[in-house]
């Protein structure tokens, strides 16, 4: 393990957006091909644990060993992490301020239903929305041909991580200023999830914004969360980074994370094959992604690579809990190897830079923004008698 440094601490806003962003789509590429088993069958398939990228778990028969979801999962290809995260970043570029459901429904939706872009997975140009999960395609169904009110259109959709994965960039937009990001995803979740894949989604956008803090570390990262979190979710995140606390290598710490988070993933032990009571609503629940990624995040102490390894190791739904971990690392600023990045970025023929470059400019714009509306609001409440003003 190598903690991250005082260097990476002193990061400046654009190297933490880069590395949150590129840090994430790496994570994404290095677990689509291991997604949905277990560090077991991880162990036999790969012949010892994965450190690095690999081909699909099917090799050449990618295209009909799942037919239902016949997706190039491995070689560095993104998966849909990735897409929706970028279709979020494309949503501020248009917005250039903080977003809302509406800004969903009036920018991300059409995004994903009418601009045909690569998708790696497919090997081919099409919508979004022919990549993306049923969960995600919720969004669609409910806002475009339901017209269902944007605040409201996640009430009903499975209870999973579909809405947290991509949430990082509004943490980097509110970067060092956790709760304004818990509020602003809460608001933007809204139009996709409900319960504790709403609340998951509000609390690992201010995880982000927390590790954009000066001088931020993985247990600062963690307080931050546990002081946002409600109900189940914040029982799982303290459960599982108790028990991460005691480990500082992912092998060690891969089946006592699992059973921390147990009681409170509603997915149960065989993940392919969900319970009858798995991804409905719940006050005592937690989606299992974003606690162990938090988890994978101090056994780590920070290290982008050991982080991402050790979510990627865990299995599951390893391509989220590694895009969740490779966002919080990046964002600590501890680097994202250049090999990695290079091979996902050129496999996936995707600018994964560029984004990046997007946000950290709207993200000035914001602040900026946010400034002016707050000395505004100085001012007239200091006219009504508030502070500052004279008797």
């Amino acid at each position: 393990m190598t903690p991250i440094t005082a260097e990476a601490g002193t990061a400046s806003l654009d190297e933490r957006v880069t590395g949150a962003l590129v840090g994430a789509a790496v994570g994404d590429a290095l677990g689509g091909p291991v997604e949905g088993y277990s560090p077991e069958q991880i162990l036999e398939r790969h012949g010892g644990r994965i450190h690095g990228i690999v081909g699909p778990w099917n090799g050449d028969a990618w295209r009909t060993a799942r037919p239902v979801a016949p997706y190039h999962k491995g070689d560095g290809h993104v998966t849909d992490d990735t897409l929706m995260t970028h279709a979020l970043v494309r949503v501020y570029a248009t917005v250039r301020d903080h977003l809302d459901a509406y800004a969903v429904a009036e920018h991300l939706v059409p995004d994903l239903i009418t601009h045909p872009r690569w998708i790696p997975e497919l090997e081919a140009e099409a919508l979004p929305l022919q990549r993306i999960f049923l969960a995600e395609k919720w969004l669609v169904a409910r806002i475009h041909y339901g017209h269902v009110d944007p605040r409201e259109a996640g009430t009903g959709n499975i209870v999973n991580c579909g809405a947290a994965m991509y949430m990082a960039p509004v943490g980097l937009v509110n970067a060092a200023h956790p709760s304004a990001a818990y509020a602003e995803a809460l608001d933007v979740a809204g139009a996709h999830q409900s319960s504790y894949g709403r609340e998951a989604a509000g609390v690992f956008a201010a995880a982000v914004a927390a590790a954009c803090a000066p001088g931020a570390t993985p247990e600062s990262v963690v307080a931050a969360a546990l002081s946002l979190a409600k109900d189940g979710t914040r029982a799982a995140i303290e459960a599982v980074c108790d028990v991460a606390a005691r480990h500082s290598d992912f092998e060690s710490a891969l089946a006592p994370l699992r059973e921390a988070v147990t009681p409170y993933d509603t997915v149960g032990p065989d993940y392919r094959a969900p319970s009858l009571a798995a991804r409905r609503p719940s006050r005592l629940h937690a989606i299992e992604e974003l606690p162990v990624a938090l988890g994978m995040l101090l056994v780590s102490g920070g290290d982008f690579r050991h982080a991402v390894l050790g979510a990627v190791n865990y299995g599951r739904d390893c391509d989220s809990i590694a895009t969740m971990a490779g966002a919080l690392a990046g964002a600590l600023g501890s680097p994202v190897p250049e090999d990695w990045a290079k091979t996902v970025a050129e496999a996936s023929r995707l600018d994964l830079w560029q984004p990046a470059t997007t946000l950290t400019e709207v993200a000035r714009e914001v602040f900026e923004r946010d400034v002016r509306r707050r000395r505004a609001h100085e001012r007239a409440f200091a006219a009504i008698g508030g502070p500052g003003c004279s008797d």
